[in-house]
């Protein structure tokens, strides 16, 4: 693997209506996301707005009310992925652009995604960054219960305009 640390800017398009909690990492924590099992906590960003909004539209044709969050980043160590499966890398990375979600829903069998983050995690590292299959920029993937005091996901918010809680919503 190769682990770097990563201080940039990212971005994520949320549901407006789970935008209170932008750091939690637990709505890819109900059913699973690419790189970690249903119970896993994790944070998927996006280091270009427009892959951002790519990954939230998916492949929809309208893109449903949504709220963009910039954060500010500094996390060390994560994969950096986005070389591509080469020599010096566990073979398991040639298969993390897996159809995940057909193997999940449909094939009801683990995808060989969730192993590598498993793998991630077991060594300390705190996430992935990889290319989005949607776009070919750069997503990452933030194990939140890895994270250290020393590391910074703080949501740009200058004006205090994300809600604070769920009551925002009724």
């Amino acid at each position: 693997m190769r682990l770097i640390a990563l201080a940039c800017n990212a971005f994520r398009v949320h549901d407006p209506k789970w935008s209170f909690a932008p750091v939690s990492g637990a709505g890819a924590a109900r059913f699973g996301g690419r790189a970690n099992r249903p119970g896993i906590n994790a944070l998927y960003l996006s280091l270009e707005l427009e892959t951002a909004l790519a990954e939230y539209r998916q492949l929809d044709a309208l893109i449903a009310p949504a709220m963009m969050v910039s954060y500010e980043l500094t996390v060390d160590p994560v994969v950096d992925f986005r070389g591509g499966y080469g020599a010096g890398w566990d073979s398991i990375w040639q298969d993390f652009d897996c159809d995940w979600r057909r193997m999940v829903f449909n094939e009801k069998i683990e995808p060989p995604s969730w192993v590598i983050g498993d793998l991630v995690m077991s060594t300390g590292t705190k996430g992935i960054l990889f290319n989005s299959v949607i776009t070919g920029g750069s997503n990452l993937v933030l194990y939140t219960d890895m994270l250290a005091p020393t590391d910074v996901i703080k949501p740009y918010d200058p004006t205090q305009s994300l809600p604070r809680d769920q009551a925002s919503w009724h």
